[in-house]
């Protein structure tokens, strides 16, 4: 594939893109303009991309089902852990507009300048990318949506504490999506999606089981 409008149509043929707000995210936000050389033959095709530090920029299919899973909306405040290159961060920003927010963490302080120059090019100032601590996601604040774009060895239940009620955590465990919202009473709900390959998830005195 040699554009970002060719990529975008195949994953909708796919099945993998289905919501307007999303699809038109994703053709706005150019994949291109993320990748470690955007001149690269390979920029727009369906795999997983190297940025570097042991960290990649993941396949496109998978990010399209994520954001699917995911649903956000308009005007929500939105938590993207492992942003990468910035291009998930960017995604979101675009679909929750300017009275949305979306605060994106990553560990490695290289890749972190990376994101933040990328989501600079297309002007998002509800977008803000900072350098991950050793507790996972931001401590005391709560979000409607937490998309996480690296693969925990165990689900993190730290994170619930900072989901809204009637949000929704989207976040690889294993080789396995967990697609998982907050009810009322605070419990979560969910399902599994299997079949994937991340990166590992690494973080410090976060509770998990």
């Amino acid at each position: 594939m040699t554009s970002n409008t060719e990529l975008i149509n195949n994953l909708i043929s796919v099945g993998a893109l289905k919501e307007e707000s999303v699809i038109h995210a994703f053709l706005m936000i150019d994949r291109a303009d993320f990748v470690a050389d955007p001149t690269a033959s390979d920029a727009y095709e369906d795999y997983p991309l190297s940025i570097g530090y042991g960290q990649t920029i993941s396949q496109p299919r998978t990010v399209a089902m994520m954001m699917e899973m995911l649903g956000p909306k308009e005007g929500e405040k939105i938590l993207d852990i492992g942003s990468g290159s910035g291009w998930t961060s960017a995604i979101l920003g675009f679909i929750v507009g300017e009275e949305g927010s979306v605060t994106g963490t990553e560990r490695v302080s290289e890749l972190l300048e990376f994101a933040k120059a990328n989501v600079a090019k297309y002007g998002l100032k509800n977008t803000n990318i900072i350098q991950a601590k050793d507790e996972l996601g931001v401590v005391g604040e709560e979000f409607d949506r937490i998309l996480v774009s690296a693969s925990a060895s165990a689900f993190p239940y730290g994170l619930i504490e900072q989901l809204k009620v009637g949000g929704k955590l989207v976040i690889p465990v294993g080789h396995s999506i967990y697609e998982v919202t907050k009810n009322a009473n605070g419990e979560v709900e969910g399902k599994e999606h299997y079949g994937f390959k991340f990166v590992p998830l690494i973080f410090q005195n976060s509770r998990s089981v």
